[in-house]
C-alpha cells in the first residue's frame, strides 16, 4: 500500500497495526487566550490532498480541511487550557495538559501517540513517539494542527468582539506590531498571559 499523501508528502502512519492518534497544539506563542489541542485518529486509507502543516495553508483551506477531518477522521477531539493556568504552570506544561484533555476526549484510546514537537509529557498507559516538525510529516499530526489551528481561531474571533482594539480578529494574540502597540495604549485585557513573555512587550510593567 502507498502510505504517501503524494501532493503533500505525508505519511498515513508510523506503525501501521497500532491504532495511532495525532496530537498538536496552537497558540503557545501568543499574547493572550488559551492554547488549544488536538487527537486525530485517521483510517490509513484516508487521502485529503490539500493536507498539509496549517502554517502553510491559508485561513480558508484550513476552514475547508478542518470541516473534512471532523467528518472523515474515525476520531478527534480538541481542548483547551486558559490564560490563568498558562501562567501558574507555564505555556509548556499547559500545552502538554491540553493535548492530555484531548486524549482523553477521544471515544476510544488510540494505542500510539504521534506527538509535534520534540518533548512531551508521557500520557498514561500509551506509548508516544515525538517528532520535530510533524505536522509536516504525518496526516494524523497535521490534522490535529488544523483542528487547533482553527478552533483557537475561532474562539480569539469571539473575543475580538469584546476587546476589539487588539486587533484579534487578525492576529489571533500573536505579538504582532499592532497588537504590542495596543498593549501599551490600553494596557492588557483580563484574557492576556500576564507572563514574562508578555511583560518583556512592553514598556512597562504590570501591576
Amino acid at each position: 500500500m502507498n502510505t504517501m499523501n503524494k501532493k503533500a508528502q505525508l505519511l498515513a502512519y508510523y506503525s501501521p497495526d497500532r491504532r495511532e492518534a495525532g496530537c498538536d497544539e496552537a497558540g503557545r506563542g501568543c499574547l493572550a487566550g488559551p492554547v488549544f489541542a488536538a487527537a486525530v485518529v485517521f483510517p490509513t486509507d484516508l487521502r485529503l490532498p490539500l493536507l498539509n502543516d496549517s502554517k502553510q495553508l491559508s485561513g480558508q483551506q484550513r476552514n475547508e480541511l478542518r470541516k473534512a477531518i471532523e467528518t472523515n477522521a474515525i476520531d478527534w477531539a480538541v481542548a483547551s487550557i486558559d490564560h490563568n493556568t498558562i501562567d501558574k504552570v507555564n505555556i509548556l506544561q499547559a500545552s502538554f495538559m491540553a493535548m492530555h484533555e484531548a486524549i482523553v476526549g477521544l471515544k476510544n484510546a488510540p494505542e500510539l501517540l504521534l506527538i509535534d514537537g520534540n518533548r512531551f509529557r508521557p500520557f498514561p498507559g500509551i506509548p508516544h513517539q515525538c517528532f520535530v516538525k510533524g505536522d509536516a510529516r504525518f496526516m494524523a499530526i497535521a490534522a490535529a494542527s488544523i483542528l487547533a489551528k482553527t478552533h483557537r481561531d475561532e474562539f480569539m474571533q469571539q473575543l475580538h468582539k469584546q476587546f476589539p482594539q487588539y486587533g484579534w480578529d487578525k492576529n489571533k494574540g500573536y505579538p504582532t506590531r499592532h497588537h504590542i502597540e495596543a498593549l501599551n495604549e490600553y494596557g492588557p485585557s483580563p484574557f492576556h498571559r500576564m507572563s514574562f513573555k508578555v511583560k518583556t512587550q512592553l514598556r512597562f510593567p504590570f501591576g
